[in-house]
Parts: C-alpha cells; structure tokens; sequence
C-alpha cells in the first residue's frame, strides 16, 4: 500500500522545506508548491490525498484555494497553517470544509497529529461512501423492459412526495427493491429506513413491534423498547406483507396513520411521529376487505398511490440482464470468478415462467455459481424443472387474480404451445391460431417471448 501524499503549499521556501522534512521523516510522500497556480496543477496530476495551505500567500490565497480544492477535488482533505491567526479565518476555513487549523510557528507534534487525524478521517469517508455503494448495488433495481420502465417511471413521480404506497405484486418480484428506490429518491433519503415484516411477527407481539414498550409494561419487559415507528421518524416505515396483519393491529396502525401519534405498550405519553409508511402486498386487499379480512379504512389510507410489480414471465426481456447481475453479484461477494451462459441455456432460462419470480432466478444463479465445475453454464446444468417443466400452466385458478390476467395467461399459454408445436415458426403458428401474422409478433412481444431460431 503507498504511503499518502501531502502537498505543502507555502511561499516560504523555509516552512515548505521544514514541513517536508518532517512529513517525510513520518514515511508520507511530499510535493511543494510556491503559491496557489502551482498548487492546481498538481492537483490536476492527482494523487493527492492532503494539502497543507497557507492562508496568506500573493495571487490567490490559501482561503480561496481551499475553496477551489473542495469544488474540483472533494476527495482530497485541506489543513490551513497561518501566521496570522485570527478567529474569522478559522471560522471560515471550518465553513469551507478545512480539517483543522494550525497557527505559526508550527510545532511538529502538532502538524503531525493533524495529519495523522485528517488521513483517518478521510480513510473512513471512503470507506463509508464504498459501504453506500455496495448496499445500493445490493438493493438495485435491474432491468430494461416496458414493465420495469413503467415502475421507474411511478418511482420518479411518487417518490419526492409523502404520498403513501401500496406495492402490489406476486412474491418475489421485487416489492421491497421497489420500496427501497421510492425511500432512496425521496427527501427522507437521510433518514432511516425501517422494514417490519407483518406476516413474521406473531399477533400477541405486533403492538410492542410497532409501538415498543415501556419497561415494566409485562413479565419480562426489564427497559424501555423503541418501535418501528419511533425508529422510522423522520424516514420511511415500510410494511411488508402488511395483509397478514391481524385486525386488531390493522386498528391501531391505522390510528397512527390518522393522527401521527401512539403510545407505547404500557406507557401513558403520547407520542408524534413524522413516518412515510409504505406498504407492500402479495394479497388482493380490495377483495380481503369485502371479505371483512382488511380494514377497508386502512386500505383506503394505505392505497394512495398504487404501485404494481410485475412478474417475471411479463418482462422476460430482463431475464439476461439479472442472470448477468446475479452472476456478477455473487462473484464479486465471494471472490470467485464470473461463470458464463451458454446461449443454449440463456435460450431456456428465456422460455421459463419463474413461478418464484426474481427470488428463484436469483437462488439458481447461486446454485450454478457453486455447483458448476465448468466456467460455461450450459443447458445440461439447469435444473430438471427448469429443462423439463412439468407444467405448461403459468398461474393457479384460485389466484390468478383479474379477468383480464386470466385471459391474457390463458392467451399466453397458448400461443407457447402452439409455438412449440411448429418449431417457433410464426408463419405456421399464425395460420393454425388462425390470426395475421402481424398480429402474431405484436403479441409475441407484449408477453417478452423469445423465439428459437
């Protein structure tokens, strides 16, 4: 690992070599700079990682550099050395972004220890920026089709408001990814995003969950606990699964959303909360709550703005781009190297229906990555189920959910097999399903099927 490099910016000859010297002596490497034109042109080189500037220089001055080093190199820290030290100019330099503020005659204990300080500190700044980085990738959202254009798009509008969402969607078809990007795009971006999974929690619990406990409030209750919603103040709570919730915790959620206020598990103060609550479901809560499962007044407060995430066999078109992702994803996580797929076996992950949606294309990627001896993955790979599927069905009569789902499944369904039958050749199957031809491929595109050449 190369030692740091601090660029000493004096016009004294003197200073800037003494200041040298001891940097030097600490094993750091040093570039000097006479005035500020020159310092700029090092710093254009790259490479820097902390400048030491004095305040009163001819032409520009160490205040005004600092400002130009903060705009064009942000990753680079600033320490400014006066002789003239006044209040003003420590007050503005700390404004400016400078670390710290050395006055002359500088004492090597003390430039040492400020150098010592800035590097660590902008050691953990990367790292926390690298850290942000990689959970973003983590939750990123991948794909290029009109389903997933059409998401981004609701996301873009929703998300700088504090419009509540219902994220409908099969599981595991990215709800949460969804609710993450809303949160990510929104002026709640700084604060917390906090996740409760409503299915998960037992109903005797959900009310301590959500709202926490003071202590003492039952056997076991040894301190004071903080809910969800007090942990999402100021952020976004987000409930997932939320029509599993018991109807008991349905009525207190919902007075929380009508009055922003609640009151912990055996406590007496009321306590305000500014939460955006973002919901997400598998469930037909418009058909729950006409069978008197889900509040219709939660629903009606939940549902402001609906957001569908569609399922995986709607935007096939995606399947190359999140194979490619997981298989980068996972490769960089455990430090092995990239597999690639066969064409063949591209071609057959195409032509399946992922029932488990994004969630089991992701477990299989990771299945390949580690059951895989060969750096191709090829069809011979695959699962059985995925090879051979047992059924050419895409969806259950008894959650196949619209009329118009159930038709287009159906429809779907269909023009595969038929497909199948004749080779993928369009010519033959539009005469057999007695349709234009023109028909045919607006229809082969609309459902992202991929044809075998």
């Amino acid at each position: 690992m190369s030692a740091p490099n601090i660029l000493i910016v004096d016009d004294e000859k003197n200073i800037r070599r003494s200041v040298a010297m001891i940097c030097s002596g600490e094993g750091y490497e040093t570039q000097t700079a006479a005035d500020s034109e020159e310092a700029l042109k090092m710093l254009d080189a790259g490479g820097i990682d902390l400048a030491l500037l004095d305040i009163a220089m001819p032409g520009m001055d160490g205040l005004s550099l600092l400002k130009e080093i903060k705009k064009k190199f942000p990753a680079t820290s600033a320490i400014m050395i006066s002789g003239n030290a006044t209040l003003q100019n420590a007050i503005t330099a700390t404004k400016e972004g400078a670390f710290d503020f050395i006055e002359k005659p500088i004492t090597k204990e003390k430039l040492l220890i400020s150098i010592s300080n800035a590097l660590q500190s902008r050691t953990l700044e990367k790292e926390n920026i690298e850290l942000k980085k990689q959970l973003t990738g983590k939750f990123e959202m991948v794909g290029e089709s009109r389903g997933m254009r059409e998401v981004l798009e609701q996301i873009s509008k929703v998300a700088p408001t504090n419009g509540r969402v219902l994220i409908t969607g099969e599981s595991g078809t990215g709800k949460e990814l969804i609710a993450r990007a809303i949160h990510e795009n929104s002026l709640r971006k700084k604060g917390p995003f906090i996740k409760v999974n409503c299915a998960a929690i037992p109903e005797e619990l959900i009310e301590s969950e959500m709202f926490g406990t003071e202590k003492g409030a039952y056997t076991g209750a040894h301190q004071t606990r903080e809910g969800k919603f007090s942990l999402a103040d100021g952020g976004t709570l987000f409930l997932d699964e939320v029509g599993d919730m018991s109807l008991n915790a349905q009525a207190k959620v919902l007075r929380v959303l009508q009055e922003g206020e609640f009151e912990k598990v055996g406590g007496h103060r009321t306590q305000k909360v500014d939460v955006r609550v973002l919901a997400a479901t598998n469930k037909d809560l418009e058909k729950e709550a006409r069978a008197d499962r889900f509040r219709d007044d939660l629903y009606f407060r939940l549902n402001v703005v609906p957001v569908n995430s569609p399922p995986l066999r709607r935007r096939k078109d995606d399947i190359p781009i999140l194979v490619q992702s997981f298989i980068e994803s996972y490769a960089g996580e455990n430090g092995v190297r990239k597999k690639e797929i066969s064409s063949e076996a591209m071609e057959v992950l195409r032509n399946y229906d992922w029932p488990g949606n994004i969630r089991e294309i992701k477990n299989m990627i990771e299945r390949l990555m580690i059951m895989c001896s060969s750096d191709i993955i090829a069809v011979a790979d695959l699962p059985d189920n995925i090879q051979f599927p047992t059924s050419k069905t895409a969806f259950k009569m008894d959650s196949a959910g619209t009329l118009k789902e159930v038709k287009e499944n159906v429809e779907r369904e269909f023009i595969i097999s038929t497909l199948r039958k004749n080779g993928w050749n369009v010519s033959q199957t539009a005469r057999d399903l007695d349709v234009d031809r023109t028909n045919l491929h607006k229809k082969i595109k609309y459902y992202g099927l991929s044809l075998k050449n």
